[in-house]
């Protein structure tokens, strides 16, 4: 793609914003670029974003599917792009063309579809791109790298009208639709308190040093939205989930499942009044800079979700390591998978178990021929509320103070879910060598937040930090400029 076009692309996407906020009649990018489709005999042409990890599963996912056909590969190392090319080939009978920049693919009208599974700093600017340009989006968790960035998306979708799903599968697979139905049916009784856990054992990435960038990877491309740095860990690929630029720590690679879980079982439509979160990078040093154990407590007046992060050697809590446990005063249920839950009475003898997949993908294709974004299961605002909530819990934790384990206690909520939180986690590190009376770890910043406005109330280094600066041009818009 040759300067001029990325130029002229960006030129356009803002001559469209500055006609629509002059009250012009001329119609927006997306309008011109591609018209709605209704159609269910279309074949609808697909680009594939990011595609070393969870996007080869999107490529297995779509490729050969009736009514789709990948159309691009699109990614900014060329080796793992062209072995992609391959796999979609082999798949559906047709080599997509291979683009390793991804304003080739928004330039181009006849893309329909665009799927977005590239490192999470990426996220939020490829979606609204592809929205600007006429494109329906299915993005992956977190959907993005900011509280400020979830919600742009969600403008630009409505403004745009386009349809935008969120990668949170849990949500079209039928056990855990019917589990979670339970849950808010009040059969487990008045519900008040739901815990998510990510208990995934994590290994050192190695010391920090200056490493290169593999020779097949646009390193420019590749850093995008965020600050230009040298590598700093050996491996490009993955390893970024746990630096602060690119990532979000397991809080916002796995746990984002087990968060959106919890939030919707609650029946909680909106952000939290107030976040805490503790842990540390702890057991090794290495390049990486997010917690590798961390809890995170979100207060939603009556109701309060916690979450458990631990990275190193675990047993299973209630039965599950990677899922999510709500408490009723009459039973609880444990949803130890992404599809599967089991309703315990309060003396722990099974009562029921709801269990069943379905197709995420599918449900978005769906929501695309209709043209309705309230038939999606994961519609980009359900992805934002639950993305935002790992990121609020991060942002305590990045504030927070070094302490040890006895003022750690003495600085948390009275109440026993949270002293009975801490007293595991504490044991956990002690199970693994760590003691908290010698070892200090970060005790986040206790802040209070206003759901509608979606600021933290009276501090203005918190409400930094739910954006970032960008770097041209990859800048994700400002409120009302999507």
């Amino acid at each position: 793609m040759t300067k001029r076009t990325r130029r002229q692309f960006l030129e356009d996407s803002m001559l469209a914003a500055a006609a629509l906020t002059a009250g012009s009649t001329t119609h927006v990018l997306a309008e011109e670029k591609k018209p709605q489709s209704t159609s269910p005999g279309e074949t609808l042409s697909v680009a594939v974003i990011g595609v070393r990890g969870r996007g080869r599963s999107h490529i297995d996912s779509l490729a050969g599917r009736d009514g789709i056909e990948i159309t691009y590969i699109c990614d900014a190392d060329e080796k793992v792009g062209q072995n992609r090319v391959k796999r979609a080939a082999e798949r559906q009978g047709r080599k997509p063309k291979f683009v390793q920049d991804m304003r080739s693919v928004f330039d181009d009208p006849s893309v329909d579809l665009v799927t977005i599974a590239t490192p999470n700093h990426w996220h939020a600017l490829a979606a609204i791109w592809a929205m600007q340009a006429g494109k329906d989006v299915y993005v992956e968790k977190p959907v993005s790298h900011n509280v400020s960035e979830g919600r742009r998306i969600v403008e630009a979708a409505r403004k745009y009208g386009r349809i935008c799903q969120t990668g949170t599968q849990s949500r079209s697979n039928q056990g855990m639709r019917q589990a979670v139905d339970y849950v808010r049916s009040g059969k487990l009784g008045e519900v008040k308190l739901a815990r998510g856990l990510c208990y995934k054992r994590r290994r050192s990435i190695g010391p920090k040093g200056k490493y290169d960038v593999p020779e097949s990877v646009d390193y420019d491309l590749w850093t995008g939205p965020a600050p230009l740095k040298p590598l700093t860990r050996r491996s490009l690929h993955y390893d970024w989930h746990w630096i602060w630029d690119y990532g979000n720590g397991d809080l916002g690679n796995q746990g984002i499942h087990q968060m959106d879980i919890c939030r919707w079982g609650l029946g909680v439509p909106q952000l939290s009044y107030g976040v805490l979160s503790y842990g540390g990078r702890l057991g090794y040093e290495d390049a990486g800079e997010t917690a590798n154990t961390q809890v995170v407590i979100h207060d939603y007046g009556d109701k309060q979700l916690v979450f458990e992060v631990r990275g190193l050697e675990t047993q299973p809590y209630k039965g599950a390591s990677v899922g999510c446990i709500f408490y009723g005063s009459d039973a609880y249920m444990v949803m130890p998978s992404y599809s599967r839950g089991v309703v315990f009475d309060l003396d722990g003898n099974e009562v029921k178990r709801f269990e069943g997949g379905g197709d995420h993908f599918g449900n978005f294709l769906e929501a695309v021929r209709s043209r309705k974004h309230e038939d999606l299961t994961a519609d980009i605002l359900e992805g934002h509320l639950s993305s935002a909530l790992c990121h609020m819990g991060n942002v305590s934790y990045r504030l927070g103070e070094l302490v040890d384990g006895k003022e750690a206690k003495r600085r948390l909520p009275e109440k026993d879910d949270a002293q009975e939180t801490f007293e595991r986690f504490e044991a956990h590190l002690r199970a693994n060598g760590i003691d908290l009376a010698e070892t200090k770890f970060y005790f986040g910043r206790n802040l209070a937040f206003e759901p509608t406005s979606e600021q933290f109330s009276g501090d203005a280094e918190a409400n930094k930090m739910l954006t970032r600066d960008y770097r041209e041009p990859f800048v994700v818009p400002a409120a009302g400029k999507v």
